[in-house]
C-alpha cells in the first residue's frame, strides 16, 4: 500500500489539501473541510491556517 500523500487540485477549493487528505483517508471532503474549519476557528486559531499552508507547500 501506498502511503505517500499527494494534493488533489481536481477537487480542491484553495490547494487540495482537504480533498488529498479525504482521497487518502477514504472521508468525505466536506467532513475534512468541516473539521478543518472548526479546529481553526475554536482551538487551534493561526496554527490551523500555518499548518495548511505549510502541508501544501510540502506535498508541491
Amino acid at each position: 500500500m501506498d502511503r505517500s500523500f499527494s494534493l488533489d487540485r481536481n477537487k480542491g477549493k484553495i490547494m487540495g489539501v482537504c480533498a488529498g487528505l479525504a482521497t487518502r483517508t477514504g472521508v468525505d471532503v466536506v467532513v475534512i473541510r468541516l473539521a478543518l474549519v472548526l479546529l481553526t476557528l475554536f482551538a487551534l486559531g493561526p496554527i490551523g491556517v500555518v499548518a495548511y499552508l505549510l502541508v501544501g507547500w510540502l506535498a508541491n
